[in-house]
């Protein structure tokens, strides 16, 4: 357990350890039998439940808005909130053999701005962080790599992709898609087909810290812990690439 430890360090440590739990879940450790549904039911409340509980102990003053979790309007104008995914990618998590999957924790304060925040990947064995902030990635020598959802490509990227002559890349779910670019495995996440704040409040400010632009798909910011949660899209992107995305999506 960790001693006095920092927001960032909490975001870090909780998304890790719900991370560890899903692992164990999916391998069928503890002798229970999934089938696809229930492994996905029980992977989504399962991480939930351990996220609250942590929370919960170490921060036990704050409020939480989690996807799996019950309304709690008192989160509405407090100074600090966890706005958590504990499973995004539920259907990732599903199919064997899949890591595009990933667990969400993110801190905000009042203004509704990212304070601390962690993206785990526990398939990989990897999780990203607001502080250590990845380092930039390094400059890609090719086309710009535009990520897509393997199931639904949103005409957004498509137009992006073709006005900087890029190359599709399917994937996931939305923090498999958002770090891939923290991880310099592609250069652009545009996505405009719906999405609510737990689904990109802790990969944006990782992609923030590692020195990556994110805002909403117009350039405005992106603001949390708002009374309706819908936040339906989202840019994450190289910097040096977000003027001419965001003029191919708005133009």
């Amino acid at each position: 357990m960790l001693t006095s430890p920092s927001d960032h360090e909490v975001a870090t440590d909780v998304a890790t350890r719900a991370g560890e739990v899903l692992v164990k879940l999916r391998a069928g450790v503890g002798g229970t039998a999934h089938d696809w549904w229930s492994l996905r039911d029980e992977g989504d409340w399962s991480a939930h439940q351990f996220i609250v509980e942590a929370l919960h102990e170490l921060r036990p003053d704050d409020k939480v808005l989690s996807e799996e979790g019950m309304e709690d309007r008192t989160r509405l104008g407090a100074d600090r909130v966890w706005i958590v995914d504990p499973l995004d990618g539920t259907r990732e998590f599903g199919e064997a053999g899949r890591s595009d999957w990933a667990v969400h924790v993110a801190l905000v304060d009042g203004n509704g701005q990212p304070i601390a925040g962690a993206v785990a990947l526990p398939a990989l064995g990897v999780t990203l962080s607001t502080d250590p902030a990845p380092p930039p990635p390094p400059a890609f020598d090719g086309p710009p790599r535009i990520i897509v959802s393997r199931t639904r490509p949103p005409a957004v990227a498509i137009r992006v992709a073709e006005a900087l002559g890029g190359e599709l890349v399917a994937m996931g779910s939305a923090g498999a898609k958002a770090m891939a670019v923290v991880l310099g495995e592609a250069d652009v996440y545009a996505h405009a087909g719906g999405q609510y704040e737990w689904d990109n409040c802790a990969p944006a400010a990782v992609a923030a810290a590692a020195g990556l632009h994110a805002s909403r798909i117009n350039g405005r910011p992106l603001v949390y812990n708002q009374p309706d949660p819908w936040l339906p899209d989202l840019l994450i992107c190289r910097p040096e690439l977000a003027e001419a995305a965001i003029n191919a999506i708005i133009n």
